[in-house]
C-alpha cells in the first residue's frame, strides 16, 4: 500500500471529522515558513464527547490507510486535541476554545484547500 500524500491525508482527516458532524471543518495549506507542516485541519464540536468522537474517527480513518500519528496532545476532557501526522496537524477544538485561539486569524496567510467530495 502506497502511503497517501500530505494533501490526501489532510482531506481524509477533514472528511472523517465531517462524518462525525464536526463544525466548520477547514483545511489550510500552511505558508512555507512552517518548515515541517504543510497542512492544518481545523474543526470544532459542541461537547467533549463529540471532540473525542471526531478525534477517534480521524485516527481510525487514517490508520486504515496505514497512517499513524506521530504524537497526540490533549485527550478526553480537554478543550483542544492536536494530532500530529508530521506534514499534517489536525486540531479538534471545543467551540469556545476555537474562538479563543482563532488559528484561522493567526494563520491568515494560509491558503484554504477544498476537501469535500
Amino acid at each position: 500500500m502506497t502511503k497517501p500524500s500530505a494533501v490526501e491525508i489532510a482531506k481524509m482527516a477533514a472528511r472523517a471529522a465531517d462524518s462525525k458532524k464536526a463544525d466548520n471543518v477547514q483545511v489550510l495549506q500552511m505558508p512555507e515558513v512552517m518548515v515541517e507542516t504543510e497542512f492544518f485541519v481545523i474543526c470544532s464540536a459542541e461537547t467533549h464527547v463529540q471532540v473525542r468522537t471526531i478525534m477517534d474517527a480521524v485516527v481510525d480513518a487514517l490508520q486504515r490507510e496505514g497512517v499513524e500519528p506521530l504524537r497526540q496532545e490533549g485527550g478526553p476532557g480537554n478543550s483542544w486535541i492536536l494530532l500530529d501526522y508530521g506534514a499534517v496537524i489536525v486540531h479538534v477544538f471545543l467551540e469556545e476554545a476555537r474562538d479563543y485561539y482563532n488559528l484561522e486569524r493567526l494563520w491568515a496567510d494560509a491558503q484554504p484547500v477544498a476537501w469535500d467530495a
